[in-house]
């Protein structure tokens, strides 16, 4: 901060109030000298006008008019030191003048010097003390500016970064918004795309099925062994001894034959003694509950054919029977006994049918879908 715009502190103030008053005091001092010095002479040349030393001293000549703030600079002390001077200066000239005018005159004059002189000297002391203060204040002040301009251009450049980086967030964000819409869009074309594709493969399919009956499936390869032993057996008993024959193709496409109940023993007896069929082998015997009827399921092997058959004989669920075949196989002995151990099927014929895993007291019947344990604590 320079000279010029410094604004002076409360003390130069109170100094500068100081230097008025006692140049105030010198001038009235000087005023009563020369009040004093008209009245031991004679009146003055013109009654009504005031003497020049008198109304420059009346009005408070410009040095002390602006000693009240102190000038900010020298060449400020120079201008109000020159206004004083003309303002001290006479109004006519020296040669015109009476010799009371000329005694106020140079009355008014030396008072004019000295004053001059004192606010010069006093000028000298305060510029050089100032002068160091001034120096300092201007160089802290130009470090402030430095300072907060260096922080005025961090924030601006912060700023940049953080709208560039948001422009950046904001162009990244579009750009994925763009790529996730692009994706959606693909993605409904394509499944456009698979669901007209499909479309027409089922009218093409619905065509070719109208148009084109299918294809009769393979017979099964022991669909002939299974005439044969229908073939056999009608034959031997009549056709209403089956009830149905089918090739079972969950289980390895056996044969299998559905049997009557009341006829099972003698058809039995038969499987096992004809030359064309021979079973000789039971392989395995189960029961099976159908909530509204049983099955009983016999697995039969020839090892002089090399040929298997499977026959199921239904039976009533209040009162299930089927005839024992343990006279024609001995292996279906313990087979009777864990069907009847475990569904309560009866097998009339059977010379030892009791049970063969649960105890003999044992209540109801464990494989029966409607099986209701009678001992808790079991």
């Amino acid at each position: 901060m320079t000279e010029e715009k410094r604004k002076p502190t409360p003390e130069e103030k109170a100094k500068a109030a100081a230097e008025a008053r006692a140049k105030a005091e010198a001038l009235r001092k000087a005023k009563e000298e020369q009040q004093a010095t008209e009245q031991a002479g004679a009146e003055p040349a013109q009654a009504g006008a005031e003497p020049i030393g008198d109304s420059q001293a009346g009005a408070e000549p410009i040095g002390d008019s602006q000693a009240g703030a102190k000038p900010d600079n020298p060449t400020q002390a120079a201008v109000e030191s020159k206004a004083f001077d003309q303002s001290a200066a006479p109004s006519k000239p020296v040669s015109e003048m009476t010799p009371e005018e000329k005694t106020a005159a140079k009355a008014a004059a030396a008072a004019a010097a000295a004053a001059k002189a004192k606010a010069a000297r006093e000028g000298s002391a305060e510029s050089g003390a100032g002068g160091d203060d001034a120096d300092a204040k201007a160089k802290a002040a130009a470090a402030a500016k430095a300072k907060a301009a260096a922080a005025a251009t961090a924030a601006a450049k912060a700023k940049a970064a953080r709208e560039a980086a948001g422009q950046s967030g904001e162009s990244a964000e579009a750009g994925g918004d763009d790529a996730k819409a692009k994706a959606a869009a693909a993605a409904k074309a394509k499944a456009a795309a698979a669901a007209a594709a499909k479309a027409k493969a089922a009218k093409a399919g619905d065509a070719d099925t109208e148009t084109a009956p299918e294809a009769p499936k393979e017979p099964s390869k022991n669909q002939p062994f299974l005439d044969k032993y229908v073939a056999r057996i009608s034959e031997r008993f009549g056709a209403d001894v089956l009830e149905s024959s089918y090739i079972n193709e969950l289980a390895k496409e056996v044969p299998t034959l559905v049997v009557k109940n009341q006829r099972w023993h003698e058809v039995a007896q038969f499987l096992r003694d004809d030359e064309e069929l021979g079973f000789e082998y039971l392989s395995n015997l189960h029961g099976v509950d159908y909530e509204d009827r049983m099955e009983v399921y016999y697995h039969f092997y020839s090892y002089k054919n090399r040929q298997s058959v499977a026959v199921k004989v239904k039976t009533d669920r209040e009162q299930p029977t089927v005839a024992s075949v343990v006279d024609i196989w001995k292996g279906a002995d313990w087979n009777e006994r864990e069907t009847y151990d475990l569904l309560g099927i009866h097998f009339p014929g059977h010379t030892d049918l009791r049970r063969i895993l649960l105890p003999d007291d044992w209540v109801g019947y464990p494989l029966r879908k409607d099986y209701v344990q009678y001992d808790e604590e079991v």
